[in-house]
C-alpha cells in the first residue's frame, strides 16, 4: 500500500481538460470501477439512460470491498488502462490528486456550468476537494454515505419488553440517541431469549485487515470528542487524538464489543453485520446507509420489523463518513466520453433518479425537495448524518495512517492489549513518524 506515495502518470497530467468535449460526446466504450455492493447495481440500471442518450457502451468493474483498495490502487499505480471512471474512497483524494491519477475538473466544471454549490457542502469537501478547504476539484460527489444504525423495531415494541425496560431504566425503550443509551439498550437485550432464541445486543465493526474497526470505533470516538489535530492543517495531534474524551470514546466502544456482540465476532465488517441482523442474532447493528434500502425490503427483518437511527451523540453529534466521489482517471483513452458521463451524472433529473434507485444523491435539488424526508424511512436520518460527518485523514499517506490505526484499535478492543490511553498514545507516535517522513512535521 505504500506505493500510493509513488508518483506515476506524469505525462498524463497534461491531459487536464484542454477543451475536452461535453455534449455527450460518443466514445465506443467506458469502464467504470467501483466496489461491489447494492448501490453499484443501482448505478448499472441508472447508466442505461446514459447509453441510450450517448450511444456509449458502459462496462463495469466492481470489486468486493475487502479487496477494493488493493485492486484499484494497484491498477492506478501501475498505469493500467482498466478504469476510465472511478468511484473511489474519499481517503484516496490526496494521493490520487498529487500522484496524477485523477483529472482536475475545475475547468470542465466552469465550462459546463457544473456548480459545486449545488451539492451538499460536506459532500463536496469530503468527496471532491484537495487540498482540503480549497476549491480544487478532483471528483464530482457521487455517493453520500455515513455509518448509522438499524434495530429490531418489532422486538423493541413488544409490551413485555417495553415494561421490563421501563421498570429497570425508568424511561421508554426507544432508538438510542446517546452512546450511554446505546450501551444501556445493548446490555438489556444481550443474552435475552426472543422467539425461543438467544439474542445479542449489537453487531459492530471489528475487522482488522482493511478499515473496519477504524470505521466502527470512530463512530464512538467522534461523538466523545476525538480529533485528528488540535489545529486543522498543523498535524498537532498530541492532546487531540489521545484526549481524555477520545480515551472515553474508545473505552465505550470496547465495552460495547465485550458485553454485547455475538460469539466469535472478532473480525467483522459490513457483511458480518448484515448477516448477524438478518439471521435474527442481534437487536441492533451498525452499517452504512448504502445498505438500508435492501434491509428495508428484506422479507424476514425489513418493513415494519426494522427501524433506523442516526449515530448516537455523546459530547457532540457526529457520524463517521463513508461515500465517494466519481473521478475521471487521467490515464483513460476515452477522455471525452468519461467527461460526458460526469456531465450527464451531474444533472438534477439524473440525481433524482439515482436516489430513487437506491443511490445516495447529495445534490441539493434532491436533498431540499420537500418530499425527500418522507421518500424513505431512513431519509431524514441521512440528512442529519450528512450534516455531522467526520472523515479519516485524506493525506497521500492515508493507507499507512489507516493501517496504524487498525492495528492499535484491534489490539486494544479485540485482543485486550493494554489500555485505551496506551493505544491512542501509540497512535500519536505512529502518525508522527509518518508525517515526519512526509516532511510535514
Amino acid at each position: 500500500m505504500k506505493t500510493i506515495k509513488q508518483a506515476l502518470l506524469g505525462a498524463t497530467s497534461a491531459l487536464i481538460l484542454l477543451g475536452a468535449a461535453p455534449n455527450l460526446a460518443k466514445a465506443d466504450e467506458l469502464t467504470l470501477c467501483w466496489a461491489a455492493w447494492d448501490p453499484a447495481n443501482a448505478l448499472v440500471e441508472l447508466s442505461k439512460d446514459f447509453t441510450s442518450q450517448s450511444g456509449t457502451t458502459m462496462k463495469f468493474e466492481f470489486v468486493p470491498w475487502p479487496n477494493f483498495a488493493d485492486r484499484i490502487l494497484n491498477e492506478l499505480n501501475s498505469g493500467g488502462k482498466l478504469c476510465d471512471l472511478l468511484i473511489g474512497d474519499s481517503q484516496w483524494l490526496g494521493g490520487s490528486a498529487e500522484n496524477g491519477y485523477y483529472v482536475k475538473l475545475n475547468d470542465f466544471f466552469d465550462k459546463e456550468g457544473i456548480k459545486m454549490s449545488d451539492f451538499a457542502d460536506a459532500a463536496v469537501n469530503a468527496y471532491a476537494t484537495w487540498p482540503k478547504g480549497t476549491p480544487n476539484y478532483w471528483a464530482l460527489p457521487a455517493m453520500g454515505d455515513a455509518n448509522a444504525w438499524f434495530y429490531r423495531k418489532d422486538w423493541f415494541g413488544q409490551p413485555e419488553i417495553q415494561a421490563e425496560f421501563k421498570k429497570k431504566h425508568n424511561r421508554d425503550l426507544a432508538a438510542p440517541t446517546t452512546w450511554d443509551e446505546l450501551l444501556e439498550v445493548a446490555e438489556f437485550f444481550n443474552g435475552r431469549e426472543i422467539d425461543g432464541k438467544k439474542v445479542y445486543g449489537a453487531a459492530i465493526f471489528t475487522e482488522r485487515a482493511s478499515e473496519g474497526i477504524t470505521m466502527g470505533s470512530t463512530s464512538a470516538l467522534y461523538p466523545y470528542g476525538f480529533k485528528y489535530e488540535n489545529t486543522p492543517g498543523k498535524y498537532d495531534m498530541e492532546g487531540a487524538v489521545n484526549s481524555p474524551e477520545a480515551i472515553a470514546g474508545l473505552e465505550a466502544y470496547k465495552k460495547l464489543y465485550k458485553c454485547c456482540t455475538p460469539p466469535g465476532y472478532t473480525d467483522a465488517y459490513m457483511g458480518e453485520s448484515l448477516d448477524a441482523f438478518k439471521s435474527g442474532q442481534v437487536a441492533m447493528a451498525m452499517n452504512w446507509f448504502a445498505f438500508f434500502p435492501g434491509l428495508y425490503k428484506d422479507e424476514k427483518v425489513g418493513g415494519d420489523k426494522i427501524g433506523f437511527f442516526v449515530n448516537p451523540k455523546e459530547k457532540v453529534a457526529a457520524s463517521t463518513l463513508g461515500g465517494q466521489g466519481i473521478s475521471v482517471v487521467a490515464n483513460t483513452d476515452n477522455m471525452d466520453g468519461a467527461l460526458a458521463y460526469i456531465k450527464w451524472f451531474a444533472q438534477p433529473d439524473v440525481q433524482k433518479k439515482w436516489w430513487s434507485l437506491g443511490g445516495y444523491a447529495v445534490h441539493k435539488s434532491v436533498l431540499n425537495d420537500p418530499t425527500f424526508t418522507e421518500s424513505q424511512p431512513f431519509a431524514a436520518d441521512f440528512l442529519v448524518a450528512m450534516n455531522q460527518v467526520q472523515d479519516f485523514w485524506q493525506e497521500p499517506s492515508y493507507a499507512i495512517l489507516l493501517q496504524a490505526m487498525q492495528k492499535r484499535l484491534h489490539d486494544y478492543v479485540v485482543a485486550d492489549k493494554g489500555t485505551a490511553k496506551e493505544a491512542l498514545d501509540g497512535l500519536v507516535k505512529d502518525w508522527t513518524e509518518v508525517f515526519k517522513d512526509d516532511g510535514k512535521l
